[in-house]
């Protein structure tokens, strides 16, 4: 998958503060898919996003439930963690598309796992372990993704 711009993370506290850059970065509701390999920092992306929104105990990757959800007073960040699912149909039965609003942050990790209903994307990350750290690639999807994109461009290193 091309992916532009790329960076690389080098520790833990590096991604979660990715994640806080990129939940500042997002003005509203959207989808947000977070794919790589076991390990590579998903999860730990996500945690930095909540932080950042002041949840600093007990968040953790919905493997068993797929979905948690952290409401807030401007807006719902909805995590998805697809990894167990095991038909993409199952994702209409979580009631995926209830939560395609203009106040639901999605981030979905193992997109892959819903191949063909996750036309909706925005903003599209993929992780890949490095010698120094991780690679953190980005593609664009939508106008709204290429809006988040540019907000998170001018907090990054080039």
């Amino acid at each position: 998958m091309p992916t532009e711009p790329e960076w690389l993370i080098a520790t833990d506290e590096e991604m979660r503060a990715l994640g806080a850059r990129l939940v500042d970065a997002c003005a509203g509701g959207g989808v947000i898919t977070l794919a790589g390999e076991l390990g590579s920092g998903k999860t730990t992306l996500v945690r930095g996003a909540l932080e950042r929104r002041g949840v600093c105990d007990g968040v953790r990757s919905p493997t068993y439930t797929l979905i948690e959800l952290y409401p807030f007073a401007d807006l719902t960040l909805a995590h998805f963690d697809l990894y167990r699912l095991a038909d993409p149909e199952e994702l209409e039965f979580l009631g995926y598309r209830d939560y395609l609003n203009a106040q639901t942050l999605c981030l979905i990790e193992w997109p892959e796992r819903a191949r063909g209903l996750l036309q909706n994307v925005d903003l599209e990350i993929h992780l890949a372990y490095d010698p120094a750290g991780r690679r953190a690639g980005f593609a664009a999807r939508s106008a709204r993704g290429r809006e988040w994109l540019a907000r998170l461009r001018r907090g990054m290193p080039d």
